[in-house]
């Protein structure tokens, strides 16, 4: 029978393993040679990690053992399986993490974990630090970044001032009536130029006209206006108040802080307290039954909660077991609000906060629950720019009610509107004559010595022309003059005098008083009938207006007894008022 097509065979002609059914698989090992090969390859060293993996070519040689061929003899079936070459992983070094730690290592490994805690750190901070920034002052990420690089310009920066009108409110007490009301108003204003400021408070109580209501009412009802709208102005409440102060008081605006009176709470707790100067008529010092604020006079360190009270007594002008230590009512609060927020800033700025990152967290936590305002981060980093060199220790603090005769401003009287029976303060002038108040900013702004001097005035008519001296209040307020009180002298005088209590400290009101009365300048120990007139008033000049001036005055053209009375030391007074 012919296997040829059937029988596969390797190239030695012997049949291959397993081609046929009646023959046994025939066991071949690779580490032997070839068929006729005296010497057995070197088998490959096993488990060496450096030792490649042999590759066993096929090969189909006849197996021998010992120099005798296999073939055809009959193996154990153990022997039938090809021995198993395994190769283990080349084991890796392992360290050893029990030998001590050299010092250079703990030093490292010490600096690298304090780093890492910082920087976690200071992400959170940062980024509690900018969400507050950027919630008070509108801010996202892009705007933050352009601030960094480019701040712009300031409004009101190109005239050399800017202006900003700083309102507080007590919309955080629910139980409060009038939440809404602006009970603090104040303007912040800073000399682009100079590098000098000053704040100028308003009373709440002054009666304007609001639009938004079509009525009278006091100032501070300016914020309840809710639908306001001009161009020109942020739109509501605070709109209308800066359109108010713009048009009556003539102080231009340029951006607006509405203060939550929490404020003054949050704040002071962030900072640790703040320490202010009581300075009270009363030996007692300050006390407050209402909100409950009692302090000693002298430097006192108080609380937020201590800063609050403060904030909101006025004393309402009372006296006794209930209230003492506020003879000017909200002037008086008004000047501790000032005196606050220097204090506030001061502390802000100083090492042990600045470096504190708790307190300076805090700090913005607080600011960010508590103020609504249109400035946004670049206009702050610009006036931190502009401020970072001023000493707030020179801040002016003023008032259109500095000096207080009782309840009266020399720029301001009492008033009780006839309809609603209100009391309230409108301007020396008259209902709505906002002149002296708008001379009074102009004083505070301008650059003239006679400003600077802010010297006290009493206009007295000697003469019995008609309203003379309170037609001079008016010239007088137009060249920074604003304190200015007018009266009838007790007799009529030929010639003019002016009676000089400064102690010499306003030479430039001296100087301008002179020129505009011609006549004689003494000082208060001589013994004329003029300087006589001098005795019991506090102010800095007293002018006696006499018929030389008059003569000379357009006004008395106009009044037919204008000639009556001229002789030196007539009795006769002047027939009518001022």
């Amino acid at each position: 029978m012919d296997f040829k097509k059937n029988r596969p065979t390797s190239v030695d002609g012997f049949q291959r393993r397993g081609s046929h059914p009646s023959r046994p698989a025939i066991f071949k090992d690779s580490s032997l040679g070839a068929a006729g090969d005296s010497k057995p390859k070197p088998k490959p060293a096993i488990n060496s990690p450096r030792t490649p993996k042999p590759k066993v070519a096929p090969s189909y040689a006849s197996p021998q053992q010992n120099g005798q061929s296999l073939i055809g003899m009959t193996l154990p079936q153990s022997n039938l399986r090809a021995p198993v070459i395994t190769r283990s992983k080349p084991k890796s070094k392992k360290r050893s993490w029990s030998r001590p730690w050299s010092r250079k290592r703990k030093v490292v490994t010490s600096i690298l974990t304090v780093v890492v805690i910082l920087l976690g750190f200071a992400g959170w901070f940062g980024s509690r630090i900018v969400g507050s920034l950027d919630k008070v002052f509108h801010g996202n990420i892009f705007s933050d970044a352009q601030a960094l690089f480019d701040q712009g310009q300031l409004k009101g920066e190109s005239t050399g001032r800017v202006n900003i009108l700083v309102a507080g409110d007590s919309a955080d007490d629910p139980g409060h009536n009038g939440a809404n009301l602006t009970d603090s108003i104040m303007v912040l204003s800073i000399d682009t130029k100079n590098h000098t400021a000053f704040m100028l408070s308003v009373p709440r109580d002054l009666w304007v006209y609001i639009p938004g209501l079509k009525s009278y009412q006091k100032i501070n009802a300016a914020n309840d206006v809710t639908n306001f709208s001009q161009s020109g102005y942020p739109n509501g409440g605070m709109g209308q108040l800066e359109e108010i102060v713009q048009s009556n008081l003539g102080i231009p605006i340029d951006y607006y802080a509405l203060v939550n009176y929490a404020a003054f709470r949050d704040s002071v707790n962030a900072l640790g307290g703040i320490t202010i100067n009581v300075n009270s008529p009363d030996p007692r010092g300050i006390y407050d039954s209402n909100t409950g604020i009692k302090l000693p006079n002298g430097e006192d360190t108080i609380t937020g909660q201590q800063a609050l009270e403060l904030a909101r007594a006025r004393g309402d002008g009372s006296t006794g077991d209930r209230y003492y230590g506020f003879p000017d009512s909200d002037f008086t609060r008004t000047m501790y609000q000032r005196e606050m927020g220097v204090a506030i800033v001061t502390k802000a700025k100083s090492a042990g906060v600045v470096t504190n990152p708790i307190k300076v967290s805090s700090l913005f936590s607080s600011l960010s629950n508590n103020v609504k305002t249109d400035l946004s981060i670049q206009n702050v980093l610009a006036l931190a720019q502009l401020t970072k060199g001023m000493n707030l220790n020179i801040i002016g603090s003023y008032t259109y009610s500095s000096t207080l005769v009782g309840s009266t401003a020399p720029l301001l009287m009492s008033y009780r509107d006839p309809v609603s029976g209100q009391d309230a303060l409108i301007p020396k002038a008259g209902l709505g004559n906002f002149s002296g108040l708008k001379g009074y900013y102009q004083q505070l702004t301008s650059n003239s010595a006679v400003a600077k001097e802010d010297a006290s005035v009493v206009l007295l008519n000697g003469t019995n022309v008609t309203g003379l001296a309170g037609n001079e209040e008016k010239v007088l307020q137009g060249k920074y003059i604003t304190n200015v009180t007018v009266a009838d002298a007790s007799n009529n005088y030929p010639t003019s005098m002016v009676i000089d209590n400064s102690g010499g400290k306003d030479p430039a009101t001296k100087a301008l008083l002179q020129k505009m009365f011609p006549g004689s300048v003494v000082i208060t120990d001589t013994g004329s009938a003029e300087a006589k007139e001098a005795v019991g008033r506090s102010a800095a000049f007293v002018v006696v207006i006499g018929q030389n001036f008059a003569n000379s005055n357009p006004i008395a053209s106009n009044t037919a007894s204008a000639s009556q009375g001229s002789s030196t030391g007539s009795s006769t007074s002047s027939a009518n008022p001022y």
